[in-house]
């Protein structure tokens, strides 16, 4: 399986702009620059998109680890932050915090499972950089 996107960029990095645009479409020509990735410009940026794309990745490898083991999630909330280090021009790290509503499943479980989904999930295995998590198991 192959997906793609694509990056248009014009002008110079700090006063430049560019567009993204997904395979699925999803964005389209949507809109970054210096100030959406280094500021708080209107647009997206790389980073935002990593950690939605880890938040995502992991979510789905979590419901499938669950299932593995006999379970079923009636709810996964993940949020990804990734820090840029400007200085070193590098992601430094990404840090998952995730809550999740999984009837019958005891703590130890849980906790035995994120830990997997964090180490496998493609995203994680992409990213070269420390990863570190927090995770509730909702009641």
């Amino acid at each position: 399986m192959k997906r793609f996107a694509t990056a248009n960029w014009q002008g110079t990095g700090k006063e430049g702009k560019g567009t993204l645009t997904s395979q699925s479409t999803v964005l389209n020509q949507t809109q970054y620059s210096f100030g959406s990735r280094f500021a708080e410009g209107i647009g997206t940026n790389p980073e935002e998109l990593i950690a939605a794309a880890h938040a995502g990745c992991f979510s789905m490898k979590l419901s499938f680890e669950f299932n593995g083991a006999g379970f079923t999630a009636e709810n996964i909330d993940t949020k990804c932050v990734i820090t840029l280090d400007l200085e070193k021009g590098a992601i430094s790290s990404a840090h998952l915090t995730v809550s999740a509503k999984v009837p019958g499943i005891s703590q130890e479980k849980f906790d035995e499972l994120v830990l997997v989904a964090k180490n496998d999930c493609p995203i994680s295995k992409v990213l070269n950089t420390e990863i570190t998590y927090e995770a509730t198991l909702v009641a």
